[in-house]
């Protein structure tokens, strides 16, 4: 019997202009922005490597092996949805962010519970599991502008997340003691069990990669379960991470405010 030849799939470039306009206008203005503050080199290296994972998400081979694979376009939904808004996030403080501060607060007063913490962990969950419903997800591979639109909900709910946890400027619902456990623990939860419940799915789920050929020599069963143990894996990592993160944090502005009330009390 002769053996089977495993098919490649298509890893080219992308390149395409939207983003590309999006990153080199945002990375401008921050750069501008931070060359008249005299930021720190690490919240301009942090800002970049956000800019570039945004790239390696929407122009880099990533982008093209998504609409082949499965468990990639898995990685690049984890990419805009996490990683790239936290790096992002990083990259700003107070200082760089001083022009837009009043703004950002009137607009937090003018959401109303849509500025709550509760709803951006419904919107994350909910981002997630709406687009990874069979004919969503099938609709966003098929038309383009409805991929769009997915690529823009990630972006939006996952920075949203994130802001809850890491702004620089203090909320008016600002997570403090436990919150932020709490937080990623009800979030991270569902979205990991998500992914499980792809992982371990008896067949293929997704029809449009069902037409398609089985690269690499991964069945459509098997390239399923591998995006759905990267989402569960990445899901526990981030959390993990960004709870030490935050722990440290939270440790180092205690000491600070210490340092303030010695001060305060030696005067």
């Amino acid at each position: 019997m002769p053996a089977v030849l495993a098919v490649s799939p298509d890893g080219g470039w992308t390149f395409e202009p939207g983003p590309l306009v999006l990153v080199a206008a945002l990375t401008f203005a921050y750069v501008r922005r931070w060359r008249q503050v005299d930021g720190s080199a690490g919240r301009l290296a942090s800002f970049l490597a956000g800019m570039a994972l945004v790239l390696v998400a929407l122009v880099s081979p990533i982008d093209r092996l998504g609409e082949q694979l499965f468990f990639m376009h898995m990685t690049q939904h984890l990419l805009l949805l996490d990683l790239a808004p936290i790096l992002v996030l990083l990259g700003l403080t107070k200082v760089l962010l001083r022009p837009l501060t009043r703004r950002l607060v009137r607009v937090e007063r003018a959401a109303g519970p849509l500025a709550h913490p509760i709803f951006a962990i419904a919107l994350y969950v909910v981002t997630m599991a709406l687009w990874h419903v069979p004919a969503m997800y099938d609709a966003a591979l098929e038309y383009p502008v409805v991929h769009v639109l997915e690529h823009l909900s990630f972006g939006v709910a996952g920075g949203l997340y994130w802001w809850h946890l890491l702004s620089p400027i203090r909320a008016r619902r600002r997570l403090g003691g436990m919150g932020p456990v709490v937080y990623m623990l009800a979030t991270k939860v569902l979205v990991g069990l998500l992914g499980i419940l792809l992982a371990f799915a008896p067949e293929a789920i997704y029809d449009f990669y069902e037409r398609s050929p089985e690269f690499w020599g991964l069945s459509h069963a098997t390239d399923q379960a591998v995006g759905g143990l990267i989402m569960a894996l990445e899901q526990s990592i981030v959390m993990g991470v960004a709870l030490v993160f935050l722990f440290v944090s939270a440790l180092g502005e205690s000491d600070r405010e210490d340092e303030r009330a010695e001060r305060y009390a030696s005067r």
